[in-house]
């Protein structure tokens, strides 16, 4: 499933610095950063809980804010791109 992760981490605090290093490389893990606190992550479901319960698990409830998308597929069917682009292509071959 094609999920899209958007977070926003209150960085006042050393804390919350902190944060948002940790949610940033949990979501690195998952997929691939779209915007800056945006993620795009291909991921099964089994992956999605693991995902979910590590961001909710790191997240100040009373502070940030996180939210997750279950993106309808095809991807390409329901999604459009201005301006630059660094999506990769999970399907596609690597070529290197």
């Amino acid at each position: 499933m094609d999920v899209l992760v958007a977070y926003d981490v209150n960085t006042e605090t050393k804390a919350g610095k902190r944060r948002l290093r940790k949610v940033a490389t949990v979501c690195k893990n998952f997929g691939q950063r779209v915007q800056f606190s945006v993620f795009e992550c291909r991921v099964s479901q089994a992956q999605y809980e693991t995902l979910r319960a590590q961001l909710v698990g790191i997240i100040d409830t009373k502070t940030d804010n996180l939210r997750f998308y279950r993106l309808p597929s095809p991807r390409e069917q329901y999604f459009e791109q201005f301006g630059v682009d660094h999506y990769t292509d999970f399907d596609e071959p690597l070529i290197l």
